[in-house]
């Protein structure tokens, strides 16, 4: 996991998006140049308007056009932030429930706001399933170490 990710992840880089792209959804070698090659796509990491600008041009949505899209399901996204658990996978046989893509930002500990915020910063993800599901999750992060095994 590189430096700029565990950072992230561990709500460390509240100014940064994180974007990760399925090679299911996007074949671009040149992505790796801007991101991780993680198994299954490409994350990165970046300051938040290169970030959402990334997110349009790789998907043809505006990032908070579609985090407020998906922020009325909830489902799991993995904390390493490249998988996740559509909502929809119960109720279908089918096996076409892996994200497309991710996007996600980190929220700094709010303790006036309450609840999860009050715990700790907050990662918010938003998740694009390969059978048109939007969903989303948030929680409190670990700190990068603990995240070296999800890889």
């Amino acid at each position: 996991m590189t430096d700029q990710r565990a950072e992230f992840c561990a709500g460390e880089r509240p100014d940064d998006v994180a974007l990760f792209l399925a090679d299911s959804y996007v074949s671009d070698d040149r992505l790796e140049r801007f991101g991780e090659h993680v198994d299954g796509g490409t994350l990165i990491v970046v300051d938040g308007e290169r970030g959402r600008g990334a997110f349009q041009a790789a998907t043809g949505t505006g990032a908070m056009e579609f985090a407020k899209s998906a922020m009325d399901l909830e489902g799991l996204i993995d904390a390493d932030l490249t998988d996740g658990t559509c909502p929809e996978a119960a109720d279908s046989d089918a096996d076409d429930h892996d994200p497309q893509y991710i996007f996600a930002f980190a929220e700094e500990q709010n303790e006036d706001v309450g609840g999860l915020y009050a715990e700790g910063d907050v990662i918010h993800a938003y998740a694009q399933c390969t059978c048109g599901t939007a969903y989303s999750d948030r929680w409190n992060p670990a700190s990068g170490d603990d995240l070296e095994g999800d890889e």
